[in-house]
């Protein structure tokens, strides 16, 4: 499986589609917007971020994930790093 290739299937199992990129992104985007930074890192370049919740997949299903951030030192706007499972909340 290529780098990565178990996160997009992990997606794709709730309805997230490789030709509708643009909904993943979204949800993503808005689950930054709308949740809590659970943890930051200032490194060598910038700062990485945290941001763990709850995302309504395509299909209804409640996914708990993770998604990580990074701001360059120079820049204002964070850019996605990656997004994956996390176990489930009880």
């Amino acid at each position: 499986m290529a780098t990565g290739g178990s996160k997009a299937a992990f997606f794709q199992r709730f309805g997230y589609a490789a030709s509708q990129w643009e909904v993943l992104a979204s949800d993503i985007l808005r689950h930054a917007h709308e949740n809590d930074i659970v943890a930051a890192e200032l490194v060598t370049f910038g700062t990485r971020y945290v941001v763990d919740c709850l995302l309504t997949s395509p299909l209804g299903t409640r996914l708990h994930i993770r998604s990580a951030w990074f701001i360059d030192h120079d820049k204002q706007e964070p850019r996605f790093i990656t997004a994956h499972p996390l176990p489930k909340k009880s």
